[in-house]
């Protein structure tokens, strides 16, 4: 044991002692955070509409009217000649045309003469759809009632204004904001972890063409204790990575992550194991520090953007989506979306299953191939 904690002593110092090392393992999941907060921060709540008004009736006015009286809409009333600066330049993120006649095809029971301009698509039509059409149809069937009279239609108008029903309303918080930022986020963190991971255990590679390995080896210090070392070390390094990225997450940047701070930690501490396997796999067939760096390119940046740590899994093909699920990062991050949704970890045994899986096969790819390493002597 006393060998042990020297080693880690060891590795500790030799790696801590430059400020680069510092910035590369504790400074990077603050960059990731902020990398997911420039990657959500644009998702406006609020949207802005802008309304052309070419008719000059009643109707047109109480449908501004109503518009104006909508949460999260602001509107914007312009001319016809603005139409196109405004959607151009986004000032806008639509703009409504009420044209002449619109006032009298309502009143007439046959809603026309309104226009939609928008470069947003569903964003916006699926508002005039859920909102916009509901209330005109509304309109549409009081002047249908009132046989396209208008005194009738505005006394019918006024009594549906005045009703004795009420409707109460209640906003929910949007927490979709948060969740996708702590997603996200934890995207950057599984890159992270599993470029520290195999930064770390590129040190045997290191310390193998130095010969400081074998000079060890030839003290009470065995292979073993040496690997154990290595590996606490790098478990240590993602531990603290994990809990930076939560802490800020959390008491910095306020940010809801919509599941128990244990409950992340328990999935990222299975993760941290996964990444260690993973980088033992890749220093066991590498031959130098070259080979190494080569195989990690090659191995963790493909893989991290294909399991959808960097976007959404649902945007890339079908083929590729079935490629992801049989990558660890994967699993990890539909654990993460499943418990921010509310399941238990008792619902959610066969990811977790899975993940120890991918982990105990990574080790055991690890020490076999160490153990039939002869070309620099096996470390295990």
């Amino acid at each position: 044991m006393r060998d042990i904690l020297w080693l880690i002593g060891k590795t500790l110092r030799t790696t801590f002692r430059y400020k680069k090392n510092i910035l590369l393992y504790l400074a990077a999941p603050i960059a990731g955070i902020l990398v997911a907060l420039l990657a959500v921060g644009g998702q406006e709540s609020e949207m802005t509409i802008g309304v052309v008004n070419q008719d000059e009736g009643s109707i047109a006015t109480e449908t501004i009217a109503f518009l104006k009286g909508l949460d999260n809409i602001q509107v914007k009333e312009l001319q016809k000649g603005d139409i196109t600066e405004n959607v151009t330049s986004r000032k806008v993120d639509g703009v409504i045309t009420l044209e002449q006649g619109y006032s009298k095809s309502v009143l007439a029971g046959a809603p026309d003469h309104i226009g939609l301009t928008s470069i947003k698509g569903e964003s916006v039509t699926g508002f005039v759809k859920s909102y916009l059409y509901q209330y005109i149809d509304n309109l549409s069937a009081l002047g249908k009632a009132a046989d396209g009279d208008p005194d009738t239609f505005a006394n019918m108008y006024k009594d549906y204004q005045q009703a004795d029903f009420q409707l109460t309303t209640n906003t929910l918080a949007d927490s979709s904001t948060s969740k996708n930022t702590t997603l996200y986020s934890f995207g950057f963190l599984i890159m992270i972890m599993m470029l520290s991971a195999a930064n770390l255990s590129e040190i045997i590679l290191a310390e193998k063409e130095n010969r400081t390995y074998f000079r060890l080896l030839s003290t009470p210090i065995t292979a073993r204790k040496y690997i154990l070392s290595n590996i606490i070390v790098n478990m240590m390094v993602m531990f603290a990575q994990v809990i930076i990225t939560l802490v800020l997450l959390t008491y910095v940047f306020q940010i809801d992550l919509n599941v128990p701070f244990w409950k992340v930690l328990v999935v990222m501490a299975i993760f941290s194991l996964i990444s260690v396997g993973a980088s033992l796999v890749i220093v066991a067939f590498s031959n130098s520090r070259g080979s190494s760096k080569a195989l990690m390119n090659l191995v963790i940046l493909p893989t991290v953007m294909l399991s959808g740590c960097f976007w959404p899994v649902e945007v890339m093909p079908e083929s590729i989506q079935k490629i992801s699920e049989f990558l660890p990062q994967r699993w990890t991050l539909d654990t993460l979306t499943k418990l921010q949704e509310g399941s238990t970890f008792g619902s959610l045994y066969l990811n977790i299953l899975i993940l120890f899986a991918f982990a105990a096969a990574l080790f055991l790819i690890a020490i076999y191939k160490f153990s039939h390493n002869n070309s620099t002597r096996s470390v295990i």
